[in-house]
């Protein structure tokens, strides 16, 4: 009955996590904001993912489809420096809101860069095509 149950609740798991991925369109505007890694470079994760991005969400508004964050784990090269520490992606209906929406915030979203991090970010702007 248990082998049911964790079955039951992994298959629940896997068909939202695929759910989420298919309800981004093509078309929609994705912006990365990538923290490369270097050797002595910090990333606090907890403050990112429970301060920093909900902050940035509430700027977007109803324009955010929806944001990930990313942990870097390893390079795609065995034995070779990890290239990012951590990833956060925005999913967004409109490039032209999402830059109306940081312009007056701006500053602020800067300032807190030091409450999680010492790395310049590293920022794409990119088109979902599939």
């Amino acid at each position: 009955m248990l082998s049911f149950f964790f079955l039951t609740t992994c298959c629940a798991v896997f068909a939202q996590e695929k759910q989420d991925v298919a309800a981004v369109d093509k078309g929609v505007t994705k912006v990365s904001v990538m923290y490369p890694y270097a050797e002595g470079k910090t990333f606090n994760m907890e403050y990112y993912e429970s301060k920093h991005m909900p902050m940035v969400a509430k700027f977007l508004g109803s324009n955010l489809i929806k944001y990930t964050i990313e942990k870097g784990v390893a390079s795609g090269i065995p034995n070779q420096p990890l290239p990012f520490m951590a990833i956060g992606t925005f999913y967004v209906k409109s490039l032209s809101d999402y830059q109306a929406a940081i312009a007056p915030n701006r500053d602020a979203i800067r300032a807190d860069f030091q409450n999680y991090t010492n790395v310049s970010p590293v920022i794409l702007v990119s088109e979902v095509v599939k």
